[in-house]
């Protein structure tokens, strides 16, 4: 085993993999809520080492009150960052699709654009998200090396 230093010094960052993997696909699930909860920071910081380190994402599926990382009407205060922003960078510069459940979304108020029209309100889902279903996470998770949750 090889252990590589990603870009964050902290023990859960520390990527290890065999030597005859060169690379893996994680697929990420984040439960919390950005706005009291640290999962999805955390996500975020493992999602941006394991990329530096060469490992891939292809889906981060945001489930229960991690839906509403996507919520484009949300206004942290000040001395807060905008996660929203460095999620929407991440899918920006990888590739990583992010996607909201869509049964957790409509259950917090967050609608796009076919589920608002649908239920006659507006639309609120930021555009680098989107939603899905469970069947997709299932998916995405069965052609992947590793599912990783990321919960309080």
């Amino acid at each position: 085993m090889r252990r590589i230093k990603g870009p964050f010094q902290t023990g859960l960052f520390y990527l290890i993999w065999h030597e005859s993997v060169s690379t893996l696909k994680f697929v990420l699930v984040v439960y919390g809520d950005p706005q009291s909860s640290q999962s999805p920071y955390t996500a975020l910081r493992f999602a941006q080492a394991a990329l530096a380190a060469g490992h891939t994402i292809p889906l981060v599926f945001f489930y229960h009150n991690g839906g509403l990382c996507g919520l484009e009407t949300a206004i942290p205060p000040q001395d807060e960052p905008l996660i929203l922003n460095q999620w929407q960078a991440l899918a920006d510069n990888h590739g990583t699709e992010l996607v909201v459940c869509v049964g957790s979304a409509l259950r917090r108020g967050i609608a796009d654009t076919q589920e608002a029209k649908r239920h006659n309100t507006h639309p609120n889902l930021h555009a680098a998200f989107r939603l899905g279903g469970l069947g997709e996470l299932v998916s995405a998770g069965a052609l992947s090396d590793r599912l990783i949750t990321f919960a309080d």
